[in-house]
Parts: C-alpha cells; sequence; structure tokens
C-alpha cells in the first residue's frame, strides 16, 4: 500500500511556482524526518530540502532562496513551495520521510510514487 502521496507537478513556464504537497494515508501515524528528493532521466536522485519532526530545514545551496520545504505534523503533511524555477528543475519530484506506520507503529523509510515537474522555457 502507498503511504505517502505527492501531488501539484505540472507544467510551468521559467520563472513560474508550483507548490507540491504529500500527503501521508491513514495507514500512517506520523511522519519523522522528511525530505524532498527529484530525479531527472540518467541522473541520480538527488536531495533537495529536508526538514526534522520540530522544523529545523537544510536546503541544498542551490535552491536556497527559491524553495521552502515545510510541514504539518498535525496534518500529516509536508509542502515544497518552488518559485523562480528553471527549465533545469525539471525532474520528477518525490516525498521521503521515515514513517510510524499503524498499527504497530514500526517506522520505515517511505518514498512516495513522485510527481512530475516540467519547467518550459
Amino acid at each position: 500500500q502507498v503511504q505517502l502521496v505527492e501531488s501539484g507537478g505540472g507544467l510551468v513556464q521559467a520563472g513560474g511556482s508550483l507548490r507540491l504537497s504529500c500527503a501521508a494515508s491513514e495507514s500512517v501515524a506520523s511522519m519523522n524526518n522528511m525530505a524532498w528528493y527529484r530525479q531527472s532521466p540518467g541522473k541520480q536522485r538527488e536531495l533537495v530540502a529536508g526538514i526534522t519532526r520540530g522544523g529545523i530545514t537544510n536546503y541544498i545551496d542551490s535552491f536556497k532562496g527559491r524553495f521552502t520545504i515545510s510541514r504539518d505534523n498535525s496534518k500529516k503533511m509536508a509542502w515544497l513551495q518552488m518559485n523562480s524555477l528553471k527549465p533545469e528543475d525539471t525532474a520528477v519530484y518525490y516525498c521521503n520521510a521515515d514513517i510510524n506506520v499503524k498499527p504497530t507503529l514500526r517506522m520505515i523509510n517511505s518514498w512516495g510514487q513522485g510527481t512530475q515537474v516540467t519547467v518550459s522555457s
């Protein structure tokens, strides 16, 4: 079963914005440390931004000032706000998190299915 589901991807012109969402399913009791990754065809998946359960964030330098990661623990959701998008931002974006799964609350590392972001020139 799917524990994390991304949404919000799509086609946007350079300079535009997108807000990606990562929603945990009902089977997920909580999300702990989590992060957004992205991957382009033929390239290694790379970290974009991370956020701890307590809200401490970290960003890859190239994304600072353009991307913002956030979360709401009560809603079991996370977001990636992407501004000033560039064609090189085109990739599949993935939500990754350490999650506690009901009913035993076992912790696993889970990946979403990914959402495609395409930035046109």
